[in-house]
């Protein structure tokens, strides 16, 4: 058996492993390359692979750095099933379609500028994949419920657990027969903070022959919950009722708006500010939670119990969302007293893009980073504190504050990662660290060593083949 890491390897995007065995091959995760002047290069060429040689796949969960290749792999040849969670398959129908549909604006946006400029003429930019294409890869989904066994082809079985992170998100835990004997192969996903809002804690896994683990924020440990809800507050407090600004949060809409929305929620029914009107500008996040309201069997009891206050007092938190484009712009005549909460969250795309170019040059506003920012990304060179920066095509001086609060991630930080990590009763026979920055791996590999006693620990090299005897 071989596993080879074409994504996620020393980085947080492009999740993708390859892996082969005596009965076939396989793939997890199918995920964009996101942030830096090459991600459109790497995602053109990232399936450069014999996709009809493909068994399978399946998917951690919807996050588009795992998933947002979907409707590309289809789209070239493969012609499989493509496994997922319920939520997961749910919230691809959303997610994968936008996402196509960002594409194909992008692109009219590129050839608009050409032709206007005379650039080239005769050569224009075609979109990754359309929105007729991810509707199309859509056909290939299939649902299974967490902890269900499926064998989807000869010589292996998988299951999906809870991985915590986000809606639907899954580890998978698969045995693959290899040589007549059967082996234990883990993906850990995205691993969630434990004891966070909204779901429920990632399952815990007592044994794997071969462990793939995720390290985003393997060299650091997340603020706690008090200090997080203390600085927001100052936040809110300080921007809405001392400058009169409004509050912009960059937020994925899958999982980060969602707990967003109940922290603020909580903070109102504790007291700690007296109101707030919110609003969600986003399609998607808006479809996204409606969703989530309808999976309530994954959600934590505090959950339950925060929603049905916020019932109960309409009046002391004001929530809209916004679905159309005039009642998006119209947010930007509105000078103070707003929480707007928008996708993308790394900046990248879509309407925060507006929202920030409204605001960010306002020294009343502030805009709030609550989730990781890839290098490369317009929300990363905010966190590393960009002076002047470019939307549009105009040159924007920063003057709004710029708040990082990462006690809000949805990602386990490192002694979450070594609590979950703990719980093996024996070390793997090899165990690869990825979807983590250099920095990242080498400090949770590092951790591992001295205080889980692990030795047999790899950080992939992209495109390496590793046996798995």
């Amino acid at each position: 058996m071989e596993v080879t890491f074409y994504g996620a390897a020393g980085e947080v995007t492009g999740s993708c492993a390859r892996v082969r065995y005596d009965g076939g091959v396989f793939l997890v995760d199918c995920g964009l390359f996101q942030g830096g002047r090459d991600a459109a290069r790497r995602n053109l060429q990232a399936l450069d692979l014999d996709l009809r040689g493909i068994d399978f796949v399946l998917l951690t969960h919807a996050h588009l750095d795992h998933s947002g290749l979907v409707p590309r792999l289809v789209s070239l040849g493969y012609r499989g099933k493509i496994y997922a969670t319920a939520a997961t398959v749910d919230l691809l129908g959303v997610m994968l379609l936008d996402s196509a549909h960002i594409m194909e604006k992008e692109a009219e946006w590129i050839n608009r500028g050409k032709r206007r400029t005379n650039l080239r003429r005769g050569y224009e930019i075609a979109p990754l994949y359309t929105v007729d294409q991810a509707r199309t890869s859509l056909a290939s989904l299939r649902k299974v419920d967490y902890e269900q066994e499926i064998a989807p082809h000869a010589g292996v079985r998988f299951r999906f657990h809870d991985a915590g992170h986000i809606l639907g998100s899954a580890i998978i835990e698969l045995d693959i027969e290899v040589s007549g004997q059967s082996r234990k192969l883990v993906f850990s996903g995205d691993l969630g903070q434990p004891m966070r809002p909204v779901l429920r804690d990632p399952t815990v896994i007592r044994a794997a022959d071969y462990l793939c683990v995720e390290s985003t924020y393997g060299n650091r440990a997340h603020r706690a919950m008090t200090e997080t809800e203390n600085e927001l507050v100052h936040v809110l407090r300080n921007t809405l009722e001392q400058k009169h600004g409004n509050v912009i949060i960059p937020a994925f809409a899958v999982g980060r708006t969602q707990e967003v929305l109940f922290v603020l929620a909580n903070l109102v029914r504790e007291g700690r500010v007296p109101h707030l009107e919110v609003v969600v500008d986003s399609p998607m996040a808006s479809a996204v939670t409606e969703m989530t309201l309808r999976y309530d069997e994954l959600w934590d009891d505090e959950t339950r119990e925060l929603l049905a206050w916020v019932r109960a007092h309409p009046e002391r938190i004001r929530l809209r969302f916004v679905q159309d484009v005039e009642e998006s712009i119209a947010l930007n005549s509105q000078r103070s007293g707003l929480v707007i909460i928008s996708a993308s969250g790394m900046c990248e795309a879509g309407r925060i893009k507006h929202h920030l170019h409204y605001n960010i040059g306002r020294s009343e506003c502030s805009v709030v980073i609550c989730g990781f920012q890839a290098a490369g990304t317009l929300g990363r060179r905010l966190v590393d504190g960009a002076r002047t920066i470019t939307l549009f095509g105009e040159r924007m001086a920063v003057r709004a504050e710029i708040h990082t609060i990462g006690g809000l991630s949805a990602h386990a930080d490192q002694p979450a990662l070594l609590g979950w990590l703990r719980q093996f009763e024996a070390q793997p026979r090899q165990t690869f660290i990825v979807h983590g920055e250099h920095d990242a791996a080498s400090a949770l590999a590092d951790a591992m060593g001295e205080r889980l006693n692990w030795s047999r620990i790899t950080i992939p090299t992209p495109g390496h083949a590793y046996t798995l005897p």
